[in-house]
Order: structure tokens, then sequence, then C-alpha cells
């Protein structure tokens, strides 16, 4: 009997795909102008164009729904202490090796490397950010070992190489290298000092002072990175150590991984509860220093907190914003209608402000010999962390309203925007929470001539708005006089909007940058995106933004 036909399907948005993320994003390209005019833009464009596709879009849900899976033991009963990977999962860490968004940046070779690198990890963010874990921590731990200069010369080749190989083998028998980072533990959390991991010393070697490691790490990371520098008490107080996964003689080092994290999202990357029963690591660095030696770490790692909820952001607006312009309801397109206009056109704000704060943050390590970009980088790392990071789970939730009851449906893993809900309080949280980076910028304020730096980034946009000149002349006393923990959330708040509104002056159109400073700065703006005032030119801010 033929089945009873019950209806059609129609009135239902075809799937973002087969599109260019880099050429579609205009927000993106004039930021890259402003900061880094020479810069050489086509691998960016190949990037974009190879992220579109249906086949990476297939990989990115392949890796989230067949997420990582751990063999503590074989079937003889030894342990092995391995991780397994969806095929896709790989394939993914390939395409990421290979545009050099891990070490590479560090081997030179190319103008304004970090930028190159910063906008490449935002384009691959919104296909898939959980597998750029281990990408993110093997840029940040790279210079890092230059305090180790042996381990330095052997690793640094493998650490920048475009070539992915995730094979448990010793580092002189692969092709590329990736690293992670230990350092949290249980009783301690982001109060490092307070870690009992202890290292004993054990030797010298080639690689320098060799230690015995006994204790645990309670987040560790892409336990499947080839090596990891990992922090434990000496006699001279907490030191970074380097710590490899397999030993240089072949044999597998004591790093026994007690089960994988059940996160909320970031599903594809395995995060792991692990201890050290007396495995092998070497000094990196001072003894005693590992605490300044992880900051300087955490601020690569937090450059890429920025980058990715900047990435996140601007996928969630291209579905929404491709979602509205086909879906019917009430005679036009939601995108016609004038409460959706106004939602979309705020998320559109919040992501090209984003997209702008990340990459000019990017910009200051492309430039760390010049005094005021060093003076940035102190500034803007911590506030472009808080403040970007801290919007990302409103804008989630906003955008995906606009796709009603679809953009909660998972289906799959075909669910996108499901999946950029689960993802978004990731990065706020790690490498330091909300509290953390207000601290932060509490300490970046005592350590330089922060107010004269602020001063220098905003007064090229003096006299664009009346409300940006009053906010920037206010600032820099206030920036001076900020001495209570109480109020550093809204001083960096008040930073972030700053120095977002002045960059959208620099590079966005006078409709973007006019209404930024308008609803975020002026006030006039309600508590929720989707308030902003009648007089915004919507179509300006819509038009922009159309990933296609």
């Amino acid at each position: 009997m033929p089945e009873l036909a019950t209806h059609d399907v129609f009135n239902q948005p075809e799937p973002l795909v087969g599109y260019d993320l880099f050429v579609g994003n205009a927000g993106l390209r004039d930021a890259l102008r402003f900061n880094a005019p020479d810069l050489d833009t086509a691998p960016l464009a190949a990037l974009g164009r190879q992220l579109g596709t249906a086949e990476m879009q297939a990989h990115a849900r392949l890796a989230n729904v067949h997420g990582p899976q751990l063999r503590s033991h074989d079937r003889f009963g030894r342990r092995v202490d391995q991780v397994e990977f969806h095929p896709s999962y790989h394939a993914l860490m390939a395409a990421a090796v290979a545009a050099g968004l891990h070490g590479t940046p560090w081997a030179g070779g190319s103008a304004s490397p970090h930028v190159l690198r910063a906008a490449g990890f935002m384009l691959f963010t919104e296909l898939e950010p959980s597998i750029l874990c281990p990408i993110s921590m093997t840029y940040a731990v790279t210079p890092a070992l230059r305090s180790n200069a042996a381990v330095f010369a052997d690793w640094a080749p493998g650490l920048t190489s475009r070539a992915y190989d995730p094979g448990l083998k010793p580092w002189h028998r692969k092709a590329g290298l990736t690293m992670g980072m230990g350092m949290t533990e249980k009783q301690g959390g982001s109060d490092v000092r307070a870690n009992t991991t202890r290292a004993e010393p054990a030797g010298d070697d080639a690689w320098g002072r060799r230690m015995q490691v006994t204790g645990h790490k309670w987040f560790f990371s892409a336990p499947m990175c080839d090596a990891f520098l990992v922090l434990a008490q000496t006699g001279s107080g907490l030191s970074c150590l380097f710590l490899p996964r397999v030993l240089p003689d072949g044999s597998l080092n004591a790093i026994r991984i007690q089960r994988l994290k059940d996160k909320l999202g970031n599903k594809a990357n395995a995060s792991s509860e692990v201890e050290f029963h007396g495995a092998t690591a070497w000094l990196v660095g001072e003894e005693g220093r590992g605490v300044p030696q992880i900051l300087e770490m955490g601020t690569m790692t937090r450059l890429d907190c920025a980058l990715g909820t900047s990435g996140l952001m601007r996928q969630a607006l291209a579905l929404a914003l491709d979602h509205t312009r086909q879906r019917q309801a009430f005679g036009k397109p939601l995108a016609a209608q004038p409460l959706m206009r106004n939602v979309l056109a705020d998320l559109a704000l919040e992501s090209e402000a984003a997209t702008a704060l990340a990459l000019r943050l990017a910009r200051a390590f492309d430039r760390r010999g010049d005094a005021h970009e060093a003076a940035m980088a102190r500034l803007l790392t911590p506030v472009a962390k808080f403040w970007i990071c801290k919007r990302g789970s409103h804008f989630a939730q906003e955008a995906m309203e606009c796709l009603g009851g679809n953009g909660y449906v998972e289906e799959g893993g075909e669910g996108v925007m499901a999946r950029i809900y689960r993802e978004m309080p990731l990065n706020s949280i790690w490498e330091g929470a909300g509290n953390i980076m207000a601290l932060d910028l509490l300490r970046a304020l005592r350590k330089a001539d922060a107010a004269a730096a602020l001063a220098q980034e905003l007064a090229p946009a003096r006299g664009a708005h009346p409300a940006l000149d009053r906010l920037a002349a206010a600032l820099p006393m206030r920036v001076e006089e900020m001495a209570s923990e109480t109020e550093a959330r809204r001083l960096a708040q008040d930073v972030a909007l700053a120095v977002q509104a002045s960059l959208l002056v620099q590079t966005a159109p006078p409709a973007v940058a006019g209404a930024f400073c308008a609803s975020r700065i002026a006030g006039h703006w309600g508590q929720a995106l989707g308030t902003l005032g009648g007089g915004t030119d919507f179509d300006a801010i819509l038009s922009r933004a159309m990933p296609r």
C-alpha cells in the first residue's frame, strides 16, 4: 500500500553551506585592512572557501557526535592511556595545522603573522571551535619553551610545522607536534599557588634539569598532545616543567588518564583528569618562577578566547541572517519584519565590535617592540577576554531565538546553533573567568602608564560622537584612580566599549559606528538586544553583515 502523503514541506530555509566565510565577512576584512594593511589575505580567502564546504561541515558534525573515547587499558590489562577520535576530528586538526593556526606565527616569514593567524582562528571557529583547544595551547606554549634552549631547539620545528601527525611516537620521528598545558588541581582551580603536585630532582641531561613529578591535574585538556607544560612544587616553589607523553627512548611517560570530562559543550575536544606517577619532566625557566611563566602563556590563550568568541558570534549571526532571509512569516521574510530587523542589526553591531577589538589585540603581538603596543597588549588582553566572552552567551541565545524552535534542535549534530550555544560559556570560564580578568586589568594598570596609552589609543576617534568623546575624556582619570576591586568589572566594560567604538569609527561605515555609539555609549538602548533606536540605518547595517 503506498504511503499516504500528508503534507508538502515548504518555507523551510536551505542550510547555509557552500559559501565563502572570508568574502562574506566585511567587518573582518575591514579590520584586517586597518590592523595589517600590507597583509596578504590570499591564505584567508582560501581558508574561507574551504571552511564553508559541505565536506568540512560534515567533519564538524561528526567530530562532535562521535566524541573522544578513553582507552585506559588494552585487552590484556596493560595500561595504554590513549584517547581515540573519530576520523573527522583528525581531518579538522589537519586543516587547522595546515592553515598555520598553532605555533606557525613564531617561525616568522610573513607580515603580521599574529594578525593573519588571528583572522584564520576566527574563521575556523565558525566551523568548529572545540578542536582548536590543542591548537591554541600549542600557539601559547611555543615561545615559553625558549626558556629551555635545548628543548626549544628540538621541538620548535615540529611545533611550527604545517604537518599534522597524530601518532604516539617520540618527537624526532614525527612530522608535526602539538602541546598542551596542565595547571589547575582539585583544591585550587585558578589559585595555582595552592597546587600540591611536586617535582623532585632526578639528574641532568641534554635537556637540562630533569625532574620526577608526582601528583594530579584536574583539567588536563587535549591529553593526546605530544607534550605539556605543567606546574609543580619544587624546593624553590612553583615551577614550570616540560613533560612529554613519549620519552626520548620511546617509552611512555607515567601519565595516567583517570577519565574524560563530560562537558556541556566542546564535545569534540578531550578534557581529562590525570595523575602523574613519577612522570619524567624537565625544568623550563628559573626554578620557582612558574607563575610568571604561565601568566605569559595565559596572555596568548586569552587572546584566543576573545578570537574564538568573536568567531562564534559571527557564525551565529550568519545563521540568523540566512535563516530569516529565507523564512516567510505574516506575508514577508522574517528579515523584513521591523522587530526582527532591529534584533539582527543589534547582533551585527555586537559581532563586528567584537571582531574589531579582538584583531586590534592581535596586532599588539605583532609589534611587541613598540612601547604603545606593549602597553595596549597588557591593557586589552584582560579587557577583551572579559567583555567579548561575557557577551557571548547572551548573543547566542538571541541569535538562536531568530531561528525559533529549529535553532534549539540538535538533530544528529546538524543543529549548529545549539552547538554554538553550548560552546559560548567556555571561553568566559577557560583561562580565567570574569573576576580573574578584572583583577588582571587592575594589575596591568599598576605596571604601565595605562592612562596615557588609553588616551593615545582613543585619540583618532575624537569628535566622531559626543558620547564617545565624554567617555574617552573620563576614562584616563578613572584608570589612574582605580584602586577598588569592586569597580574593576565596570571599568573593564567601559574600556572595552570605548576601544570598540573608536575602532568602528576608523574601520566601519558611519551607519555601524554611529549606531554602536548611540546604543552602547550614549545609552539609547534597552536592556536586551534588539532595542536600537528608530533612527538606526538598519538597511546599511544588515546589508553589510549578510554572509552571502
